[in-house]
């Protein structure tokens, strides 16, 4: 396709970035909207289904998509991705219980896994890298517009609107999406000679789902089942047996799922290091600033929407820029290790943040660690795309996604663990001191019910509820509850940026990686005489081919 003109290039990307829209304005204005529905739907044990559920179904597919794309072309499987997103979406907004709901996510996850994996392997096809660092940088952008503009319109609609509305509004978006690349993408002959791998992909599917439920489901605090009980190591047991078997099924088929050749490549293989690390730190903090923001400084969500915004937007700025300064400099190495270093110091800062930090403080660290991000995040598909043979395009972009997904959702179990245990540590610093104040307090039933009510940190996140017991006591118990109600957002302050620290730590290993990169040419369309610049390890493996031939 790098042989269409430039007019028929840029339509096709215009098809392309409004499917990827479709798809992330509608998984992050659910994010704020998911409480309400749940409230509306009821089944609130089985609220974390309708999120692991959908990230379930789209790590899959998208992994399982890259070498079927190779092979088929990727038209059919980007207009399947958003039929199926649009279908999903359509059946989440007619639910009447939660386990209709859980099962249309399941429908939508499918979707947005296959339409971010043939997007970002379509950009590929159409440009060569060089060209290709600015539409990345776009791209990357895109999330960064649905990142901002998905809460606050989340957040409107299910105060204002039927929370229906929450599913069916950028419906007409995925319409046009799918008629755009209907009209506009070109269709390719099916590759010959090449088979789909149909043990591969179900030992895949059954490395990953399990490995995904464990990390999803571990964890002594919020989790639902204990590291060392035996449905996680049964989970884990059985995903480290697929994955045995999984390995030699690719060894011996002739058209693997996932080459495992493309793992002798040192920059594929240290890019989706750097991806999982990036993704577990950033995922795996980023997901506690609201509690921060909510619980400890007591603001409430929509403001908390507010809040965010600035880190949204300086990812969004500086993921643009990167990719302009990619593509005129063909470098990214030292790019990607300095948005990687600022990442990791915004998230140390976050660290030293107490009860009493001032909310533009923390604005500022979250502008810091948005700079960052925005500088790294689109270099590290690029640095994929740019070392593999282009018939390995579909398979390599789908990997990376693969990584990715991984770090963020075993970042998320892992600092979900470290929160419970720095919380209940503090918790237990500061029970002499509670049990001074329980002791203090009053004989009366209904003041020993609001005492509990304040000790439990879960409460802080809703405020009105808070400010609505702390009037109802008596102006004598009001100081002592107060007081104790410093303590526990401490302690909740000092969970939470405990877990900013960790991912800091994770960070700091994406870092350590990315120094390893080697950085080769990126390719441009100046070059004529050839399709790819090889990489030295694929040099070196031509060079004893034609000694030993």
């Amino acid at each position: 396709m790098t042989q269409l003109t430039d007019k028929k290039k840029i339509t096709i990307m215009i098809a392309i970035i409004t499917s990827m829209f479709f798809s992330s304005i509608n998984q992050t204005i659910i994010g704020v909207a998911m409480p309400r529905i749940i409230a509306k739907l009821g089944g609130m044990d089985y609220y974390s289904w309708a999120i692991t559920i959908y990230l379930l179904t789209s790590t899959v597919a998208s992994v399982l998509v890259g070498k079927l794309s190779d092979i088929y072309g990727r038209k059919p499987f980007i207009l399947t991705g958003i039929g199926l997103f649009s279908l999903g979406a359509l059946l989440s907004g007619f639910s009447t219980d939660i386990f209709q709901l859980i099962t249309y996510r399941a429908i939508q996850g499918a979707g947005a896994g296959i339409i971010m994996s043939t997007a970002f392997t379509a950009m590929g096809d159409l440009y060569e890298p060089r060209e290709r660092a600015k539409w990345t940088g776009v791209m990357s952008a895109v999330f960064g517009v649905s990142s901002v503009a998905g809460p606050l319109l989340g957040g409107y609609i299910v105060d204002h609107l039927d929370w229906h509305w929450v599913f069916w509004i950028f419906l007409p978006i995925g319409f046009l999406a799918f008629a755009l690349i209907l009209l506009n993408f070109p269709q390719v002959e099916k590759r010959k000679g090449e088979s789909v791998d149909y043990f591969g992909s179900l030992f895949l599917t059954t490395t990953i789902v399990p490995m995904l439920l464990a990390f999803s489901w571990a964890g002594d605090g919020a989790g639902k089942y204990a590291w060392s009980s035996w449905q996680i190591i049964g989970l884990l047991s059985v995903s480290v047996v697929s994955l045995l078997i999984f390995v030699l099924v690719e060894m011996k088929v002739k058209t693997p799922v996932l080459p495992l050749g493309l793992f002798k490549n040192s920059i594929f293989t240290v890019s989706n290091l750097v991806g999982f690390f990036l993704n577990a730190g950033m995922m795996g903090a980023i997901i506690y600033v609201p509690f921060f923001v909510q619980g400890v400084k007591g603001i409430s969500p929509t403001m908390a929407g507010y809040v965010a915004m600035p880190m949204s937007i300086a990812m969004l700025a500086t993921s643009a820029l990167s990719g302009q300064l990619i593509t005129k400099t063909g470098k990214y190495k030292k790019m990607a290790i300095g948005g990687l270093l600022l990442m990791t110091f915004g998230m140390v800062m976050m660290y030293f943040m107490v009860p009493s930090t001032p909310i533009y403080v923390l604005v500022a660290y979250m502008i810091i660690l948005g700079l960052g991000m925005g500088i790294a995040m689109p270099v590290f598909s690029l640095t994929v795309q740019n070392a593999v043979a282009p018939q390995q395009l579909g398979v390599a972009t789908a990997t990376s996604q693969l990584f990715r997904n991984l770090g963020g959702t075993i970042g998320i179990a892992v600092m979900g663990s470290v929160m419970s245990s720095a919380m209940a540590k503090k918790m237990t610093d500061l029970s002499g001191t509670l049990g001074q104040g329980a002791a203090s307090a009053p004989a009366d039933p209904a003041l020993a019910e609001k005492l509990a009510l304040f000790s439990n940190p879960q409460n802080l996140l809703d405020q009105p509820k808070i400010e609505a017991a702390l009037q109802s006591l008596p102006p004598q118990a009001q100081g002592l509850f107060a007081q104790m109600l410093d303590q526990i957002r401490e302690a909740m302050s000092y969970a939470i940026t405990t877990t900013f620290l960790t991912g800091a730590i994770v960070a700091a290993f994406a870092v350590v990686f990315a120094l390893f990169l080697k950085e080769i040419p990126l390719r441009s369309g100046k070059d004529k005489g050839q399709r790819m610049e090889m990489t030295e390890e694929h040099a070196e493996r031509i060079k004893a081919q034609k000694a030993q031939g």
